[in-house]
């Protein structure tokens, strides 16, 4: 239908261009100007060519769009799990696993084609539950991940020299400068697992009308989201990730009461960075909302607040550099570590596999209830550990 519109206005276009030109060649013929009528009617003429070419673009432009979101939509079909009862969507999925038809599934991550900007595509379960998860914690948002099939151990080699240059005389021999790297045993990635059980009554589930994408995407983002963020974040390392606090350097140690931080400590904290990682995209500040808050009250010699609410890109800034506030992050205290500074991409996460969601009828069968369990296995490291370092409060 949209195709014969075109054809036509074309095809009018054309005839008004035709009428035109008989105009301006009827004039030319005779060897004069268009008169006041004649010119009159060519401008109309013209207006008409231009309108209609700003409406075939408009209608081609259309017919663009909605090819690119129909391949669109065919990619993104194309790329659904099959089950056995070939369910089209993550909803389906999850909607057959209640009723008994599918047990277990895996979700895994999906690179979704958007080749025309706006076009409607569906949300996997998978990048729901990651987005929810990202909401109560950062670590997944400014780190960088790793995503693997498997999960074995991945090591993670550390630069500890760099190649030097020198001066040469004409002729004379360069000499060899290679970098060194040395391995560590906790920069080995592994895979910790995570995950949780959650209960649907029968009745939710055969209520069509209950968005169960959405509800179970919400319970399993807050509960993996804040298990995985925190060990991320101060995780010790024994049976569970090395958090980002917990291996990053010393940069400044206060000294005042209650192990409270100043603007002239985060300055110096800022500046305890190497400069050629300081420059490098992604340096950022890392603290919790009790921090944040205190940090908006401090100014600097000068009597400038140091903190900068955001005007553009939502992240707020301490002495232009941008701050993710992290729940996991310890408060303002004595020998604590409360504020971090650095290059927060150089935490490295590893992810194994994705998403597992398993259903049983049995566990809590006396009820009439369905349980859902689901896991992901993860693990992180920071092997530049120059590249982040925190404040640790005073004892004083």
């Amino acid at each position: 239908m949209t195709n014969d519109y075109i054809a036509r206005q074309v095809e009018q276009r054309q005839r008004a261009w035709e009428a035109a030109k008989a105009l301006l060649d009827k004039a030319a013929a005779e060897k004069r100007d268009l008169t006041a009528e004649e010119e009159a009617s060519y401008q109309k003429m013209n207006a008409d060519l231009n309108e209609r070419a700003a409406r075939i673009d408009a209608l081609k432009a259309d017919a663009e769009r909605e090819a690119k979101i129909e391949a669109a939509t065919r990619e993104i079909v194309s790329q659904v799990r099959p089950t056995e009862k070939a369910a089209s969507t993550d909803a389906d999925v999850l909607r057959s696993m209640a009723r008994g038809e599918v047990r277990s599934f895996t979700f895994e991550t999906r690179d979704v084609l958007k080749t025309s900007t706006g076009a409607p595509v569906p949300t996997s379960f998978y990048d729901r539950v990651i987005e929810q998860a990202r909401l109560v914690g950062p670590m997944l948002d400014v780190s960088t991940v790793l995503r693997t099939a498997g999960g074995e151990n991945l090591q993670l080699p550390v630069q500890s020299g760099w190649s030097t240059g020198t001066v040469n005389g004409e002729g004379s021999t360069f000499g060899e400068s290679d970098p060194s790297f040395v391995a560590l045993s906790t920069n080995t990635l592994g895979a910790y697992k995570y995950g949780f059980l959650v209960q649907l009554s029968r009745e939710l589930i055969e209520d069509a009308g209950v968005d169960i994408l959405g509800f179970l995407a919400t319970q399993t983002g807050n509960a993996i989201g804040f298990a995985v963020n925190n060990a991320l974040t101060i995780g010790t390392g024994t049976v569970q990730p090395n958090g980002i606090v917990a291996k990053s350097d010393q940069g400044i140690a206060g000294t005042a009461a209650g192990g409270l931080f100043t603007a002239d400590n985060l300055i110096d904290l800022a500046y305890s960075i190497n400069g050629a990682a300081r420059r490098l995209p992604g340096v950022g500040w890392m603290m919790n909302t009790a921090s944040l808050g205190a940090v908006r009250k401090l100014k600097d010699a000068s009597g400038k607040y140091i903190f900068e609410p955001s005007l553009s890109d939502g992240n707020d800034r301490v002495l232009n550099f941008p701050v993710y506030e992290n729940p996991a992050m310890a408060s303002q205290g004595s020998a604590t570590k409360s504020v971090i500074f650095g290059h927060l991409p150089s935490y490295f996460v590893r992810m194994a596999g994705g998403l597992r969601l398993d259903r049983s009828d049995d566990y809590a069968f006396n009820a009439d209830l369905v349980t859902f369990r689901a896991t992901m296995r993860v693990d992180g490291t920071l092997p530049q550990t120059s590249h982040v370092k925190h404040f640790l409060g005073g004892t004083a």
